[in-house]
């Protein structure tokens, strides 16, 4: 860690706890957060209030040391994604645990991760905001050791890039690689590999871009599935030996090649192992971000390590505790935590443990069924044992949508224990 690193988050530690934090204690207003993460509270009887999102400890760096561990043995770089999170303590963590750098999407989570000392940003988007251009410029002038690589997917893409930076007064070039789409009707990025070739003549033609290497994002290929992941993977690993070939890398200490959400991470790491000896050295550069906390539903059922279950297995590490505040019948109870609080878009929470008097036991017959904004509906079965005032731990899908509703999250240890809290910025 860096000393700018540091102060950075130490800074965050100094924060003032207040009513701008939810769940977290009503007696802990004006403590620091360094001075409520010593007290070491219980999450459970130390004063939270419901609903409240925790993180767990344990899990938390399970998961951290299972990804160093994956991309090492497969020759990966990693620069796990960093909107998941948006959270400067995790990034740092990640880069602790091995990773390269660290992956954003739009100029101001750029700006987030650089206020917190961030050296490498992989920015998996196309840039063509002449302000953003110009912080960068200005970034890339005032800190010799600060990299930024971003993406490229169209010729007017690139002059805008270069009026803005030329604008600028930009001396450092900034670092691109060209998106290749992932099929037709897919997000972002260059359709054919002719127009790749055109898009990489446009970046060779200015003096303020320069070509690094080639980059996509797998998870978009239509009707995703191993024979169709694996072949548009190919399809980049052949585009940047044919750029490779054609001298278009020619003076850079280092080939990138880039892909990998959270769901095709293995068949990145199978076809990158099949790249032939360029005329650099390659950095394989993985980009998965939702491992770092997973989840009960979406990632659950698509991570890799579902296929290949030898390598282990990433852990849920969110839960999100609420309170039963209505029993209006049999069949039905209602938990004071909605929209405002729990991710949606992809499944709905699920209800996993209820807590009683001190005593833990599965959410048996209990199950969520909609949303409101502050409520979370219940359907009950027979076999539910569920009252008002019962405290309800909910599962939740997906990461994404789950970090960005809470701006400081505890840490806790198994037993409840409290001993970290995480500052997020979205």
């Amino acid at each position: 860690m860096t000393a700018d690193s540091a102060q950075s988050l130490a800074r965050l530690a100094a924060e003032r706890v207040d009513h701008r934090f939810k769940g977290l204690p009503p007696d802990a207003d004006g403590l620091t957060v360094a001075e409520l993460a010593g007290q070491r509270r219980n999450l459970f009887t130390g004063g939270f209030a419901t609903p409240v999102l925790a993180l767990s400890a344990e899990r938390l760096e399970h998961n951290l040391k299972l990804m160093e561990t994956y991309a090492a043995r497969h020759g990966l770089a990693f620069a796990p994604h960093g909107k998941t999170s948006m959270a400067p303590q995790l990034f740092q963590r990640q880069i602790e645990h091995g990773a390269w750098g660290i992956t954003l999407a739009v100029p101001h989570q750029v700006r987030v991760a650089r206020a917190f000392g961030t050296r490498r940003v992989f920015l998996a988007n196309e840039l063509v905001d002449a302000a953003a251009l110009r912080w960068i410029a200005a970034e890339l002038e005032a800190d010799p050791d600060f990299e930024l690589v971003c993406y490229v997917d169209s010729v007017r893409g690139v002059e805008l890039m270069d009026a803005a930076l030329r604008d600028a007064g930009a001396t450092r070039p900034v670092d691109v690689v060209v998106e290749l789409a992932a099929g037709e009707g897919a997000r972002t990025g260059v359709r054919t590999e002719t127009a790749c070739a055109a898009v990489a003549d446009a970046v060779a033609g200015t003096r303020t871009l320069r070509l690094v290497g080639v980059a996509g994002y797998e998870g978009e290929v239509p009707k995703a599935d191993t024979e169709r992941v694996t072949a548009w993977l190919r399809r980049l690993v052949a585009l940047a030996a044919d750029f490779d070939k054609a001298g278009r890398f020619a003076g850079l200490g280092e080939i990138v090649v880039s892909a990998g959400g959270s769901a095709w991470f293995d068949a990145v790491a199978e076809v990158f192992a099949e790249i032939p000896e360029l005329s650099l050295p390659v950095l394989k550069l993985l980009r998965s971000g939702a491992y770092v906390s997973h989840d009960d539903g979406h990632y659950r059922k698509l991570t890799p390590f579902n296929r290949v279950p030898e390598e282990g297995a990433l852990e849920p590490a969110f839960r999100l505790w609420t309170q039963v505040v209505s029993r209006p019948s049999a069949e039905q109870a209602f938990v004071n935590a909605g929209k405002r609080d729990a991710a949606y878009d992809l499944d709905l929470p699920f209800a996993q443990v209820i807590r009683r008097d001190g005593a833990e036991r599965p959410a048996t017959g209990v199950s969520v069924t909609a949303l409101s904004d502050q409520h979370a509906w219940l359907a009950t079965t027979p076999e539910a044992d569920l009252e008002v005032g019962d405290w309800v731990g909910l599962g939740l899908s997906h990461p994404c949508t789950s970090f960005d509703k809470w701006q400081l999250i505890p840490v806790a240890e198994a037993d409840g224990t409290v001993v970290d809290y995480v500052r997020t910025f979205f």
